[in-house]
């Protein structure tokens, strides 16, 4: 379960990163004053604000996938694929630890 562990730990630090960098582009968007849709500069506030938005609603969808491995854990489900029951192979779970189906099965959804 250490690897679900250490997921858990990467996911909660990206909420907290992305967190502050999110109030920290909303601090900046309300002091300034300025027109940042027609900067030359580059990005605007608002697309650099939606970019962050979504890596943190990734971080938080990949905590809440780790918490639900965790809870198969707890089951005693952990392991076993969702769709077709068949164990998945440590690799996979090694590679990612709240894989919820086996390759076969995954594969199959794409």
């Amino acid at each position: 379960m250490s690897g679900l562990d250490g997921a858990r730990d990467d996911a909660v630090a990206r909420i907290a990163a992305l967190e502050a960098q999110l109030a920290e582009i909303v601090e900046t968007a309300s002091a300034s004053s300025g027109d940042d849709e027609h900067d030359p500069e580059g990005q605007t506030i608002a697309y650099d604000r939606a970019q962050v938005a979504a890596l943190l609603a990734a971080a938080r969808h990949d905590l809440a996938e780790v918490d639900a491995a965790r809870a198969r854990v707890d089951a005693g489900t952990y392991g076993a694929c969702e769709r077709c029951g068949r164990p998945i192979a440590a690799e996979r779970l090694e590679a990612r630890p709240a894989a919820r189906t086996c390759v076969r099965c995954a594969d199959r959804r794409t």
